[in-house]
C-alpha cells in the first residue's frame, strides 16, 4: 500500500504536534512535581541499565541484576503513586503522545518510488509453499490467483528439493521465477532467478518477509505482490553469499546460531535465546573458539553474537530499526556483540558493541560454527567467508507497492529528523530513496 504526499504530511504534522505537546506536559508536570519526577525518572534509567547488563551475564549476577531492576521499577511506580495520582496520569500522557510522535513519524518518513515499468515476462512460474506462514497461501488462494494472471505454478511440498524444481522451471521454459513463501525460500529461488538473469518476484507468504519489506514489497498483500511480473516495475539488487550459499536477509552467529539449532527456539524464541547465552557467555561458557578482524585490522577472539547482513540494517534506532534502508549498496552489515566476559571491567557501550560495512568478511574457528542463515538453521565449515553479489538480481515489484525500505528515508539522530518532518509538513519532502533506486 502506497500513501500520498498529502498523506505524509499529515503525519509529519501529528508527529510534530504530538511531540511537542508531550514536551510541554512532560516540563510542566515535572515543574510541578519536582523533584520526585527527577527521582522516579533516574530509578527507571537506573532499572534499564541493569536490566540490560544482566541479560549478557550469567548466574547468580544475572538474577540479581535482573531482581534489582524489577525492584527499581516498582519503587519508581510506588512513587509517583503515592506522590500523586495527577503525575502518573502526565507520565502516562505523555508516554502516550510520544508514541504517537513515533509512530507518525514512520508513517511520514514512508516513500514510493515509481520504478520504471518493464514488459513482462510471457511464461512467468510460481514457486509456492503451502505450510509457510501457517498456511497464508492456501487462505489467499496463491495459486489460483496467479494463474488467473498467466503464471505457471509449482507446490513445494515436504522432501522436495526447491533449487532442482526452480532450475527444472527455467529448463521447461520459465522466462521468470516468483516464490512464495519464508525468506529462507526466497533465497534459493532469487539464487537461481540470479544465475539465470532472470527477473524475480517476492510474493509474501512467510511468517515474517523481511526481505519482501526490504524490498519495498507491502507484506499485507501477497495477492497484488504476484502483479509484480504483470505491471511491475524492476530495480537491482544485491545478494548476499556465505561459503559459496546465497542469503537475502543475514547471517548470525553466536548465541542466535547456537539457539536456532534448539527445537525449542520456534515455540519459545525468548527463553530458548536466554537460556542459550547463560551457555555460551562468560569465562567457563562451552562455546567454539573463533577468530575475525574489525576494521582497524585488529583481530579479535571472543563474540558472544556477529550478524553479517545484506546491506547493513538500522539499528538502535527508535524510527525504522531492524529494516535496511537500502539493499544495492554492494556492501555487508557487520555487527558484532562482544562476550562481557572477554572485556572484564567494561562498562561503555562501545567497548561491546560495534557495527561496520565491508565488501568481504571473515571468521575463522578451529570447529565448525552453528549459525542461522535467514532464520533457518544451518552448520558452517570454517573458515567462513562472506562476500556480497552487487545488484545481481532483478526484481520486480507491483506498481501499486512502495518499491523501497520503510527506512530508505529516515534521517539519522532526533535533530536530523525533526527537521525533515518539518520540511515534509511544509510539502518539502526528502529524496533519499529516490537517488537510491536510480
Amino acid at each position: 500500500m502506497t500513501q500520498s504526499a498529502g498523506q505524509r504530511r499529515g503525519f509529519a504534522i501529528l508527529s510534530l504536534a504530538s511531540g511537542a505537546l508531550g514536551v510541554v506536559i512532560a516540563i510542566v508536570s515535572a515543574g510541578n512535581q519536582f523533584p520526585v519526577g527527577l527521582i522516579a525518572l533516574v530509578l527507571l534509567l537506573v532499572a534499564a541499565g541493569l536490566a540490560v547488563d544482566g541479560l549478557f551475564n550469567i548466574g547468580n549476577r544475572r538474577l540479581a541484576e535482573l531482581i534489582i531492576a524489577v525492584i527499581l521499577v516498582v519503587v519508581a511506580i510506588v512513587i509517583v503513586v503515592l506522590r500523586s495520582w495527577w503525575l502518573l496520569i502526565g507520565t502516562l500522557v505523555v508516554i502516550a503522545l510520544f508514541a504517537i510522535a513515533v509512530a507518525a513519524a514512520s508513517r511520514a518518513f514512508r516513500v514510493s518510488v515509481p520504478l520504471p515499468i518493464v514488459a513482462p515476462p510471457s511464461a512467468p512460474v510460481l514457486i509456492y509453499n503451502r505450510r509457510s506462514g501457517d498456511g497464508k497461501a492456501d487462505r489467499l488462494h496463491l495459486a489460483d490467483e496467479a494463474e488467473r494472471r498467466g503464471y505457471r505454478t509449482i507446490e513445494l511440498v515436504k522432501g522436495d528439493d526447491l533449487r532442482a524444481l526452480a532450475e527444472g522451471a527455467v529448463a521447461d521454459g520459465a522466462d521468470a521465477l516468483a516464490m512464495a513463501g519464508g525468506d529462507g525460500s526466497q533465497a534459493v529461488v532469487a539464487d537461481v532467478a540470479a544465475s539465470h538473469d532472470l527477473p524475480y518476484a517476492c510474493i509474501p507468504s512467510g511468517t515474517r518477509n523481511h526481505f519482501a519489506l526490504d524490498l519495498g514489497v507491502d507484506r499485507d498483500d501477497a495477492v497484488g505482490a504476484l502483479d509484480s511480473l504483470v505491471e511491475g516495475g524492476e530495480r537491482r539488487v544485491d545478494l548476499g553469499v556465505v561459503n559459496g550459499q546465497v542469503f537475502v536477509n543475514n547471517v548470525s552467529l553466536g548465541v542466535y546460531g547456537e539457539a536456532v539449532q534448539r527445537e525449542s527456539y520456534r515455540n519459545a524464541k525468548a527463553k530458548t535465546l536466554l537460556d542459550v547465552a547463560s551457555q555460551v557467555l562468560g569465562p567457563n561458557a562451552d562455546q567454539p573458539s573463533v577468530s575475525w578482524h574489525d576494521p582497524n585490522g585488529t583481530e579479535h577472539e571472543s563474540v558472544a553474537a556477529i550478524m553479517v547482513s545484506n546491506n547493513q540494517y538500522r539499528l538502535g534506532h527508535i524510527i525504522g530499526s531492524g529494516t535496511r534502508p537500502s539493499i544495492e549498496d554492494g556492501l555487508l552489515g557487520v555487527a558484532v556483540i562482544a562476550d562481557p566476559a572477554s572485556r572484564p571491567g567494561s562498562t561503555r557501550l562501545q567497548h561491546l558493541w560495534s557495527e561496520w560495512v565491508a565488501p568481504t568478511f571473515e571468521i575463522d574457528s578451529d570447529t565448525d560454527l552453528n549459525a542461522g542463515i535467514d532464520g533457518e538453521a544451518a552448520t558452517l565449515t570454517a573458515p567462513v567467508r562472506f562476500e556480497i553479489r552487487h545488484q545481481v538480481l532483478r526484481a520486480r515489484i507491483a506498481r501499486q507497492h512502495p518499491g523501497a525500505s520503510p527506512s530508505a528515508d529516515v534521517p539519522d539522530g532526533a535533530l536530523a529528523s525533526v527537521r525533515a518532518l518539518f520540511r515534509i509538513a511544509l510539502g518539502q519532502p526528502v529524496h533519499v530513496a529516490t537517488r537510491r533506486a536510480a
